[in-house]
């Protein structure tokens, strides 16, 4: 029988509505809890894993989650940006999740835009190396919006079918 875990990080509550319906799709016993609460991933077989881009990186706490992932564990990758999606702004910090990950089994990955806080939008736009993603993250202000849950719950039903290959 399979135990899921869908964990992540989320400030603004983009990447929460994501898990949230990533969770909503799954079947059987399934938990859903902030990384800040996940104490054990040894008992599931599969785990989601969810985090906002920040800085173009993972934050901390799911790196750190992500480094104690037993050899050969389960796992699917989500994440909300502000960036166009395909863009490498939007690929830089699932590559380095991917790469922090290294160990487990990653049988998928999911971005999709999320709406930016207007505080991070005045502070980086103030800064000429961020200035390009400033502009982009205006854009992300409807996101994510039913389209984009709908592909998490699609992406969700995948990833447990590849997991029982």
């Amino acid at each position: 029988m399979s135990k899921i875990l869908v964990t992540y990080f989320s400030l603004t509550g983009n990447t929460k509505k994501i898990a949230e319906s990533i969770h909503s799709v799954l079947e059987g016993d399934k938990k859903i809890e902030p990384v800040d609460d996940v104490q054990e991933l040894d008992d599931y077989t599969l785990v989601f894993i969810g985090f906002p881009v920040h800085s173009h990186s993972v934050p901390f706490k799911i790196e750190m989650l992500l480094r104690r992932i037993p050899e050969g564990k389960k796992i699917a990758l989500f994440s909300t940006h502000g960036a166009i999606k395909g863009s490498r702004l939007s690929q830089e910090a699932i590559e380095h999740a991917a790469v922090t990950a290294s160990k487990a089994k990653i049988l998928g990955i999911f971005s999709c835009r999320g709406k930016v806080s207007s505080k991070a939008q005045e502070v980086l736009s103030k800064s000429p190396e961020h200035t390009l993603w400033a502009e982009m993250s205006v854009s992300a202000q409807t996101h994510p919006n039913e389209a984009d849950l709908e592909d998490a719950r699609t992406f969700a039903r995948k990833i447990v079918t590849l997991s029982h290959q």
